[in-house]
């Protein structure tokens, strides 16, 4: 199985503008990630996908892998579909650019999932931790995801589910990390179909996926990154690193 991996990279952000392009130690953020997913040794090819000049220029000047999105989309799936549509592959992993420090073994559990997957019965792959703060539960801006028995996906949500009917009774509640592993055939379908009641309400593209039958695979991993939408964030980025 050929495995690639694809970083989509907006210069523009509501909350923090060029966000991509800021330094993080000697280098920008963009290229911090690319490099780190290089380094992973996991995927045969890793490519940036951006709209923007300034970051297509900071990856190719350094000797790395970019491509222009030639249309604007409403979601991240749909510009790695455009993206991956004349390439060879079989799994395509979506790394956030705002994230640069990578997890491998996060990443390797997702192509571990494929490579076990003979049958061919996941469309997408990704990932879940349990959420310990009572705050993040009720949070909607914090998505939460149930599994059946077998970790495919039931629903995900911004609201707590599964609601505790019982007081005695306290469930475990899964924050959903949005980090993909997609089939490419799956992709490719994803990018003609319309968006459903479900996804509308909910805001989340990965229930459109399911809302057509596709089948989610939800790894539990103990990784949470740090993701770089305020300037704050970057601040903390600078001390870890």
């Amino acid at each position: 199985m050929k495995f690639i991996a694809v970083i989509p990279a907006r210069y523009a952000s509501t909350r923090f503008p060029g966000k991509l392009m800021e330094i993080l130690g000697e280098k920008t953020v963009i290229r911090t990630t690319y490099e780190n997913v290089v380094k992973t040794n996991l995927f045969d090819e890793v490519f940036v996908v951006t709209d923007s000049e300034l970051i297509y220029n900071e990856i190719t000047s350094h000797h790395g892998k970019a491509m222009m999105s030639i249309k604007q989309h409403e979601t991240g799936s749909d510009r790695i579909a455009e993206a991956i549509e004349n390439i060879t592959c079989d799994v395509i992993v979506n790394v956030q650019g705002d994230e640069p420090f990578i997890n491998t073994k996060a990443l390797e559990q997702l192509i571990d999932a494929y490579k076990k997957d003979v049958d061919q019965q996941i469309s997408l792959a990704t990932l879940k931790i349990e959420i310990k703060d009572e705050d993040e539960v009720k949070n909607p801006n914090v998505v939460k995801v149930v599994s059946d028995v077998n970790d495919f996906a039931l629903y995900f949500s911004r609201s707590p589910i599964p609601f505790a009917r019982d007081e005695d009774f306290k469930p475990k509640y899964y924050r959903h990390i949005g980090v993909y592993a997609f089939r490419k055939q799956a992709l490719q379908k994803f990018s003609k179909l319309k968006m459903q009641q479900n996804e509308k309400a909910e805001k989340l593209e990965q229930l459109r996926y399911m809302e057509y039958g596709m089948r989610i695979k939800v790894l539990e991993t103990d990784f949470v990154g740090i993701g770089i939408d305020t300037i704050e964030d970057l601040e903390k980025a600078k001390k870890l690193l």
